[in-house]
């Protein structure tokens, strides 16, 4: 199953261009968290985590809620291309006990507080771009997300 493309919500977008300090910030303080279904994006109001934080799946059974740190974070520009990218060393998961829960969507968040924002939203994106669930990962197998080598956001 495809994945989905990500979506910057709108106040993000402003968040993001208007952070100029955000890429000073080491890669250890953007999470990749997974949400169930239960949360619909509303991309012109959640700006931060608490937005959705309510609909992460819980802590226990393999997954670890405020999600997986990024490793490093570079801004490359090429031919007037723009390209945010966050290395992540592919977050795993590994279910446990009776598994990790079905979810819909990934929530990229910065965790701290930029721009007087405290923990604002970078992106979101669906998990299965059909959209359906990603059903429960019973035990002993493992959700593994790996992200896109050209970046994560473009802006041309």
């Amino acid at each position: 199953m495809a994945a989905g493309a990500w979506v910057v919500p709108d106040k993000a977008k402003l968040n993001f261009v208007s952070a100029t300090d955000s890429l000073a910030q080491t890669g250890t303080n953007y999470k990749l968290a997974l949400v169930s279904s239960a949360w619909t994006p509303a991309n012109s109001t959640d700006e931060v985590w608490a937005d959705v934080s309510a609909n992460e799946l819980a802590n226990g059974n393999g997954y670890t809620t405020g999600g997986a740190a990024a490793t490093a974070v570079t801004l490359n520009q090429t031919s007037g291309t723009v390209k945010f990218t966050l290395t992540f060393a592919s977050p795993t998961w590994t279910a446990s006990g009776t598994g990790i829960p079905a979810w819909r969507r990934m929530v990229l968040y910065y965790s701290g507080t930029l721009n007087s924002k405290v923990n604002p939203l970078i992106a979101h994106a669906l998990g299965d771009s059909t959209p359906a669930d990603i059903p429960l990962t019973s035990s002993g197998n493992t959700i593994t997300i790996t992200a896109n080598a050209s970046g994560i956001i473009t802006i041309a």
